[in-house]
């Protein structure tokens, strides 16, 4: 069986899901953007264990259904145990999205940061609009790094040192051209959903804003803190070399290097910080 990647990224994915949005922000989407007061069956491509079901489901009127499909055996295992004994009508599917026959129509097609990993992203939004009836919403929730590395800070240490932002523009448009995944996708859709026929289609911004502060009690500082750590880069040769692949220069690839470095060791549980992750919420609805 082929190794699927974000299988073992689980522990992962459910520190992060706490970074974006606050359940009264979710709660007025719901109620006052999208304007939901009726039942809707949502379909979530690739749902990973769930989360964004965990969030609008106790939010959206009772009798509403939520599926959701995804690659990962181990992700659609442990959404199935999470929501076993909830009281929700639910329904999880292990399969590739992009091929799936699905046998109805839903209201609502969404999904939270799978666009970014598409080599082409309108073929998966070309499927989210095939399987939604007319008048329903296409929903994406994605990122858009240039914004998500500038809304980070880190007290005692100037940002151009820990986020050489002009740099990683630079590369991640290279990947784009290189791959056609593009991290910064969150600002480029609704202009897609526009292209694609959408209408009413409107775009906002996730409104939460983590902070820590070591002068603070605070009970859950520990688990936001590992959520917002960053890795260390590992070998420094490596690195470079593969940053190198990418189409940086050497003096770039080895400026890169330092900042991620830096920030990793830089970035400790008594630090002072926030980040605003800033992730774009587009929405349109089908024709």
């Amino acid at each position: 069986m082929e190794h699927y990647y974000w299988d073992e990224q689980i522990a992962y994915l459910k520190r992060s899901a706490s970074l974006y949005y606050n359940d009264d922000y979710i709660q007025f989407l719901i109620e006052r953007v999208w304007k939901i007061d009726s039942p809707v069956n949502i379909i979530d491509y690739g749902c990973g264990f769930g989360h964004l079901g965990l969030r609008l489901m106790p939010l959206l009127p009772s009798g509403s259904t939520y599926s959701g499909i995804d690659a990962g055996s181990k992700l659609i295992d442990h959404a199935r145990a999470l929501f076993n004994e909830a009281p929700y009508d639910t329904e999880f599917m292990n399969g590739d999205f992009l091929t799936y026959k699905f046998e109805k129509k839903y209201d609502i097609a969404l999904c939270h940061a799978v666009l970014l990993h598409m080599t082409d992203p309108m073929q998966l939004l070309r499927k989210m609009i095939d399987c939604v009836k007319k008048d329903g919403k296409i929903i994406t929730f994605e990122p858009h790094w240039n914004g998500n590395h500038a809304g980070f800070y880190l007290e005692g240490v100037d940002q151009s040192r820990i986020m050489p932002l002009g740099l990683l523009q630079e590369l991640f448009e290279r990947d784009v051209k290189c791959t056609g995944k593009d991290g910064n996708i969150g600002a480029k859709l609704p202009l897609y959903f526009n292209q694609l026929g959408l209408r009413q289609v409107e775009c906002r911004v996730s409104d939460r804003v983590n902070v820590l502060d070591p002068t603070v009690d605070d009970q859950n500082r520990a688990e936001r803190y590992e959520a917002m750590r960053f890795s260390d880069p590992g070998e420094r040769e490596t690195y470079i070399r593969n940053l190198l692949l990418r189409g940086m220069q050497l003096d770039e690839a080895e400026r890169q290097y330092e900042a991620e470095r830096l920030i990793a060791s830089a970035f400790t549980s008594t630090s002072a910080a926030a980040y605003a992750p800033g992730m774009r919420i587009t929405f349109g609805t089908v024709q």
